[in-house]
């Protein structure tokens, strides 16, 4: 109860404060925003002026295909490894799961010099590749505990009905995958759509915008608050990052329990 409170009433008192003055909120910073005095146009200002609209496009583009690279890739790789013997098939799974390990600072200075020889720095397309290499590891370790679970008859029934391996593998056994699909793809797509490090590095010469996400845009605001007081702007913005964040978990946490439950989360 304790540590829910801790929790929650932050993102409570970020919420009413995004509907009130610079005035009212150095005039009593825990206070509930007075019936009259309440802001919405916070909102459309922080989407506006600041460029959110800008920012939340560029952030559902590179999540929503980073996303569905990492589960597809992911699910074909994890399948591979945890259904078929090959003499190199665990070296190249703990290779897999070493990626896991590797701080992503250690990352950075070698993805920045492979990026600008591509001409893919400061560009959506690099960030996709970039968030898809560090979500594979995650994906292939939950995937592949998921798949050795599942019965091999299932397998071996497909391929007696004449099933081909792609055939087997996506009309069979990927459908049987999907609580194992979706816990990948709901933790994959928190940590892509909050991700600072590799947006600020990889698209830090981005000047016009045309790459920069939702945290590098929050970011933007809140030096900017900090020196023009705005900060009735600045909590909306926290808010337009957090809210989509707070309806994709709430719809498809159920997932999540069903995923673990079936086993998703067995090494």
């Amino acid at each position: 109860m304790g540590y829910a409170a801790w929790v929650v009433l932050p993102m409570v008192w970020v919420a009413y404060s995004s509907l009130k003055a610079d005035a009212a909120i150095f005039r009593d910073a825990f206070a509930l925003p007075r019936p009259g005095e309440m802001h919405p146009e916070n909102y459309l200002r922080a989407w506006r002026e600041a460029h959110f609209s800008d920012y939340f496009l560029n952030s559902v583009i590179v999540t929503t295909a980073s996303v569905a690279l990492i589960v597809m890739l992911g699910a074909m790789a994890a399948y591979a490894l945890a259904r078929f013997y090959h003499p190199l098939g665990k070296f190249v799974f703990w290779l897999f799961l070493a990626g896991l390990m590797v701080p992503a600072q250690l990352a950075v200075v070698p993805l920045f010099f492979e990026l600008r020889a591509a001409g893919l720095l400061n560009s959506k397309a690099g960030l996709v590749l970039v968030y898809t290499a560090n979500g594979l590891p995650f994906a292939i370790f939950i995937l592949a505990g998921f798949f050795r679970s599942l019965p091999r008859s299932l397998y071996e029934a497909a391929v007696i009905d004449g099933c081909t391996e792609w055939t087997a593998f996506f009309r069979v056994l990927l459908p049987l995958a999907k609580p194992g699909l979706m816990t990948v793809a709901i933790f994959q797509f928190i940590g892509v759509w909050k991700e600072y490090f590799f947006a600020f590095m990889l698209t830090g010469g981005d000047l016009d915008g045309s790459a920069r996400t939702l945290p590098l845009g929050l970011a933007n605001l809140s030096i900017t608050a900090q020196y023009k007081t705005d900060y009735g702007m600045l909590f909306a913005g926290i808010m337009l990052v957090t809210i989509p964040l707070l309806l994709v978990y709430v719809a498809l946490q159920r997932h999540i329990v069903k995923g673990v439950a079936a086993g998703a989360l067995k090494g």
